[in-house]
Order: C-alpha cells, then sequence, then structure tokens
C-alpha cells in the first residue's frame, strides 16, 4: 500500500551520490503527523528539491565537459536538479492545496536523465 509524502521525505535519484530531501512548500496548510503534506508541484530545483551531492549523468552538460577534460575519464560535478515538470503518479483523488498529493510510489524527471523517486516518506 502506498504511503503519502511529507516534507523532509528522503529522495534518491541513480545519477546522484547521496539522498536528498523534500522541502514543501512552506504554505502549505495540509499536515501528516505535524509535517506539511506534499503535492505534484512541489517540483522546484533548489526550492522543494535539493541537491543530490554529486551528479554523474553524462546527460548533464557539466558533467559531459568535465569528463572530456578528464580524458573520457567519469568526472562527477555538484548536482544541481533539473526538474521541470510535476512529480507523476500522484493520488489524483486526493488533493492537496489543489493538486494531487504525491505518494511513495511518485516519481519526478530530471532534464539530466535521472529519475527520482521517494526513499523514505517522512512520515
Amino acid at each position: 500500500m502506498s504511503s503519502y509524502v511529507v516534507d523532509g521525505a528522503k529522495l534518491k535519484c541513480p545519477f546522484g551520490d547521496k539522498e536528498s530531501k523534500l522541502r514543501v512548500t512552506k504554505t502549505r496548510r495540509v499536515y501528516i503527523n505535524n509535517s506539511r503534506q506534499g503535492n505534484i508541484m512541489d517540483f522546484k530545483p533548489k526550492e522543494n528539491i535539493l541537491s543530490f551531492g554529486d551528479c554523474s549523468s553524462l546527460a548533464n552538460p557539466v558533467v559531459a565537459a568535465a569528463t572530456a577534460a578528464n580524458h573520457g575519464r567519469l568526472q562527477k560535478m555538484p548536482c544541481v536538479p533539473a526538474t521541470v515538470s510535476p512529480w507523476i503518479n500522484g493520488k489524483t483523488d486526493v488533493l492537496v492545496g489543489n493538486f494531487p498529493a504525491i505518494l511513495d510510489t511518485s516519481k519526478l524527471m530530471c532534464m539530466w536523465c535521472g529519475v527520482i523517486s521517494v526513499a523514505k516518506d517522512g512520515q
């Protein structure tokens, strides 16, 4: 059974070398166990989605350039999430601030080919 995702949930990206945390929009007024509940619009880089440490995706032009400069040996670079669209597979019949709730099975796409998933729902 899926669970709802709240502020502080742990997120993972296959190209990041560490987990990140979800920061739910501060004006949200829907809570689960005293934590703000997330919705699919909580996808903004640096505001809602924090860094995953260092990125190893060659689709990321900064990583590709650093790798080329390193004679083809992978050179990880600091992750700057490039999420430009809402979470997918939200709970469409449960609206949080007029948008579907994020579930622990929801996914978020990064422009650099990372599929961001929920490692721990934060509850």
